[in-house]
């Protein structure tokens, strides 16, 4: 089964904002053909025609589709108000996008399995939207949706069990690996719904995951991520998605790397390809 190997564009996020064209054109350089577009919204006529400039297809997205405003990476929140699920689908047409992926929630509505419901509810609700414009909803963890646990269970579990059918999942291996989890058994537990996964490794160490962005991060197949045995128990796995929260070194060259490990692997059936 060929899965795809893409790039959440957050990894790139200041060489973005700087040079948009640039930066698509060395991802392409760099043997990427397909990315995963963040804060795409505002920008989804430009962003498009820049990604089709670089040969590069956006299979899929993150957008806020559980909360009513923006959510910091760290979890924190704002006032932001966040566009309605009515735009972000508006947006992922133009982008040729088939999938948006919330990308987290706050930590605080992680608290009881009557948030994890509310959730739920929300994501069901922008997944009926979807469905109607051909468009799939799916969820991103963070740790903190696995560092919740409620009889044995994590919250990432336990809002799977109340997702329609429709709503998928993207499990990012890193943060798995953070909340102290381990994500082969995760994601033979969560079964088909996952479809995709965030391919980041680190090292783990204390020191250096103490604050965000975490210091740790480093290559795929560099750190302590167990990302090989994680792919092969992932039964409908469509893409891999490589990404980096941060990165002190050449942050061009480590996402080559990352990709050359990706494009190197086959896993049981999965033939991961560019």
């Amino acid at each position: 089964m060929p899965v795809q190997t893409s790039i959440q564009l957050f990894t790139v996020r200041e060489s973005l904002e700087a040079d948009l064209n640039g930066t698509l054109a060395e991802l392409a350089e760099r043997g990427f053909s397909a990315a995963e577009p963040y804060d795409f919204v505002r920008r989804a006529s430009t962003l498009a025609s820049a990604l089709k400039a670089n040969g590069i297809a956006a299979p899929t997205g993150h957008a806020f589709l559980a909360s009513t405003s923006f959510v910091n990476p760290d979890g924190s929140g704002t006032s932001s108000p966040v566009p309605s699920p009515d735009a972000v689908f508006d947006a992922a047409d133009v982008l040729g996008m088939t999938t948006v992926i919330d990308p987290y929630t706050e930590p605080a509505r992680w608290q009881t399995l009557e948030q994890i419901a509310d959730i739920a509810r929300l994501l069901n609700i922008a997944a009926e939207i979807g469905a109607a414009r051909g468009i799939r909803v799916g969820y991103h963890n963070h740790a903190h949706e696995l560092e919740s646990t409620f009889q044995g269970r994590t919250g990432l579990e336990a809002l799977s069990d109340l997702l329609d059918e429709r709503v998928v999942l993207e499990v990012d291996l890193y943060w798995v690996a953070r909340a102290g989890v381990d994500s082969p058994t995760l994601l033979r537990a969560l079964g088909d719904r996952v479809v995709a996964v965030h391919v980041k490794d680190g090292t783990l160490d204390g020191a250096a995951i103490s604050a965000y962005p975490p210091e740790d991060q480093v290559p795929a197949g560099q750190g302590v991520v167990p990302l090989r045995e994680a792919i092969a128990a992932a039964t409908a796995l469509e893409v891999a998605i490589v990404e980096f929260d941060h990165y002190r070194g050449d942050l061009f060259e480590a996402l080559e790397t990352s990709r050359n490990f990706l494009d190197g692997l086959q896993v049981d059936d999965k033939v991961l390809t560019r």
